[in-house]
C-alpha cells in the first residue's frame, strides 16, 4: 500500500468584507487487494489474503479535487456565497480472478484476472446561496448545479473460459468488454425561512427541488443500446422547531425528507445487456425517506460547563430499490428485474456530552440505540451450490422472507469516548474507546458477528515558527491493543458452492491490526 497526498488553500481578501479562496488535495494512492477473505477459516489463517484471490486488485488511484469560493457580507444582516468545484477520481485496477483457461483446465494462480479496468468520475459543480434576517424572520436561497460524469473502459487481460465446459466459448485477451459513459445532470434550488414569533420560539421550514437527467452512452460496436436517458423531476423538504425551555435547555424536533434516484442499470438493465438475465424497468420511482426527530439539548454549568444533547429520531425509506428474483440471485433461468417494492426503518436514540476543549481536561461521548429493519422485503433468494454451472442440480434456490429482519451490518448499539489532556502550551493527549454490540453479515439473520471494542492514541503538538508560519505535528496509534476484527463482514450466497451456507462462505476484511501513522503540517 503507497500513498502520496499534497493539500493547500490560498485565501485572498477583496476588501473588508469579501474574500476568495482556492484551495486543493491531490492524492496518489497504490493499492494490492482490499484484503478479502472467504470465511471465518481463512480469516484466521490468512488475514491479509496473501492466498486469496480477491474480485479486485492492484488499485492504482488518482484522485483530485480543486474549489474557489467567494464569500462577500453584503451587510450586517445579509452574506452571498459562491462555491466552484471540481472532483476527479481515474481508478485503474483488475477485477474478475480466471477460473477456466482457454483449454477449460481449472487455474489457482492467484494473479490471474480477466479484466483490465479503466474508470474516471468527474464532479463538478457551482453552488450559490444568499442569506439574510431581519428582526423576526431569516431566510436564505440556493441554487445547486451539477456536471457528473463517469466512464467506464474494460479490457480482456489473457484468454479464458466461464466454465469448463467444451461448448463455452473462449473469449480473447485484448477484447474490450466494456467501453461507456454516464452522464448526470443535476438542476436544484432550494430556499429557507426562519421565523421567530415568541422569544423562545423559533420555527424553520425550508425546500428543495431537483431536476436529474441521466445520459448513457455505449461506445462499443456490439451496443445493444447505444443510447439510452432519464429524466426525474423531485421535491424534498424540513420542518423544525426549537423552543427555549429555560436558561439552559432547549426543546427542539424536525421532520424531512429526502431520495435516492435508480441508476441506469436499474432503469436500463435489459437494454445495456438483452442476455444477462435482468429485464429493463424504466419506470423505476426514486426511493424516498421521511425522517422524524425530537430532542432536547442543553448546557450545564458543572465540569467547566458541559453541552449535552439527547434525540429520539424514526426514518422511514420507502419505495427501496429490490430485484424482484431475489437479492443477490445469480442462478440461471430465472427473470430478474429492480422494482420499488422494499422498505427500512431506523429508530432509536442519539446521546452525546462534551465539555469545553479548550480546558486542560475534556471529553466527548458518543451513544447510539439503533433499531434498523426491514419494513417489506419479501423475497431473497439464497444460492446454494455454483449458480454457474449449468448441470441440473448443480445448484438450488431457497427463498426467505426478509420482512421484519434486522438490516445486516449495522449494529444495535455504538459507544464512542474520548478524553483529551492538555498538559503544556500547545500539546494535546487523547485517548479513544470505540465499542460495537453484534451485528448480522447477511439479510436472512443467520450469520451473526460478535461486537468489538477499540483503543486508539492520538497526539498533537502546534508551533509558531515566526509571525506567519504555524507547523502542527501528529501521531496516531488505532487499535491499541491489536484486537482482531472484521471492518466489513457480507454473506449473501454458497461461496463455495457446497451446498451449505454458514460462516465459511462469508466475504470477509479483517482489520489490519495495531498501526502507527505520524506527519506534520505547515500553514503560512
Amino acid at each position: 500500500y503507497l500513498a502520496n497526498y499534497l493539500n493547500g488553500k490560498l485565501q485572498a481578501y477583496l476588501g473588508d468584507s469579501s474574500d476568495l479562496t482556492f484551495g486543493w488535495s491531490l492524492s496518489k494512492r497504490k493499492k494490492d487487494s482490499h484484503g478479502t477473505v472467504t470465511g471465518v477459516t481463512q480469516a484466521a489463517t490468512d488475514p491479509t489474503s496473501i492466498q486469496g484471490r480477491d474480485f479486485a486488485r492492484k488499485f492504482d488511484v488518482n484522485l483530485g479535487k480543486f474549489y474557489l469560493t467567494y464569500a462577500n457580507d453584503l451587510s450586517e444582516t445579509s452574506n452571498l456565497m459562491l462555491n466552484l468545484y471540481r472532483f476527479g477520481d481515474h481508478t485503474k485496477f483488475w477485477s474478475s480472478p480466471v477460473k477456466y483457461d482457454a483449454a477449460g483446465r481449472q487455474v489457482t494462480d492467484i494473479n490471474a484476472y480477466a479484466n483490465d479496468n479503466d474508470y474516471k468520475q468527474i464532479q463538478r459543480g457551482i453552488k450559490g446561496e444568499w442569506r439574510g434576517s431581519g428582526d423576526v424572520w431569516g431566510w436564505m436561497g440556493g441554487i445547486d448545479l451539477r456536471d457528473n460524469s463517469y466512464t467506464n473502459f474494460v479490457r480482456v487481460m489473457r484468454d479464458y473460459k466461464r466454465s469448463p465446459s467444451r461448448f463455452s466459448p473462449v473469449v480473447r485477451a485484448g477484447t474490450v468488454v466494456a467501453d461507456n459513459k454516464t452522464k448526470e445532470r443535476v438542476y436544484a434550488m432550494y430556499g429557507e425561512l426562519k421565523y421567530r414569533p415568541l422569544a423562545e420560539l423559533t420555527l424553520t421550514a425550508n425546500a428543495r427541488f431537483d431536476h436529474i437527467g441521466l445520459k448513457y452512452d455505449d461506445y462499443l460496436p456490439t451496443a445493444s443500446a447505444p443510447f439510452l436517458s432519464k429524466s426525474f423531476n423531485v421535491s424534498s423538504w424540513r420542518g423544525g422547531f426549537a423552543y427555549d425551555i429555560g436558561d439552559a435547555a432547549e426543546l427542539y424536533g424536525n421532520v424531512s425528507t429526502g431520495f435516492r434516484a435508480p441508476t441506469i442499470r436499474q432503469l436500463f438493465a435489459g437494454d445495456i445487456n438483452p442476455t444477462g438475465g435482468t429485464s429493463s424497468n424504466p419506470n423505476l420511482k426514486p426511493e424516498r425517506a421521511v425522517n422524524y426527530e425530537i430532542g432536547v439539548r442543553g448546557r450545564m454549568d458543572a465540569f467547566s460547563g458541559l453541552d449535552w444533547d439527547i434525540a429520539l429520531f424514526r426514518m422511514e425509506r420507502n419505495d427501496y430499490i429490490l430485484d424482484v428474483a431475489g437479492q443477490y440471485n445469480f442462478a440461471t433461468g430465472t427473470t430478474h428485474q429492480y422494482q420499488n417494492i422494499g422498505g427500512v426503518r431506523n429508530q432509536g436514540v442519539e446521546v452525546s456530552l462534551k465539555t469545553d476543549p479548550s480546558r486542560t481536561l475534556s471529553m466527548n461521548l458518543a451513544y447510539t440505540l439503533l433499531d434498523a429493519r426491514f419494513t417489506r422485503y419479501d423475497r431473497f433468494g439464497l444460492v446454494l451450490g455454483n449458480p454457474f454451472n449449468p448441470r441440473p442440480g448443480a445448484h438450488r434456490i431457497v427463498y426467505y422472507n426478509n420482512t421484519g429482519k434486522r438490516v445486516p451490518r449495522v449494529s444495535r448499539q455504538r459507544l464512542f469516548l474520548a478524553l483529551h489532556a492538555r498538559p503544556w502550551s500547545g500539546m494535546l493527549i487523547s485517548g479513544e474507546m470505540d465499542a460495537r454490540s453484534s451485528y448480522f453479515a447477511d439479510e436472512i439473520n443467520q450469520e451473526k458477528i460478535g461486537g468489538y471494542t477499540i483503543f486508539n492514541l492520538v497526539a498533537n503538538y502546534d508551533m509558531h515558527l515566526g509571525k506567519r508560519v504555524d507547523v502542527s505535528f501528529f501521531a496516531r496509534v488505532d487499535n491499541v491493543l491489536d484486537r482482531f476484527y472484521y471492518n466489513t463482514a457480507r454473506g449473501y450466497r454458497d461461496r463455495n458452492n457446497d451446498m451449505v451456507y454458514n460462516a465459511e462462505d462469508l466475504s470477509l476484511v479483517v482489520n489490519p491490526g495495531r498501526r502507527w501513522t505520524a506527519g506534520l503540517t505547515a500553514t503560512f
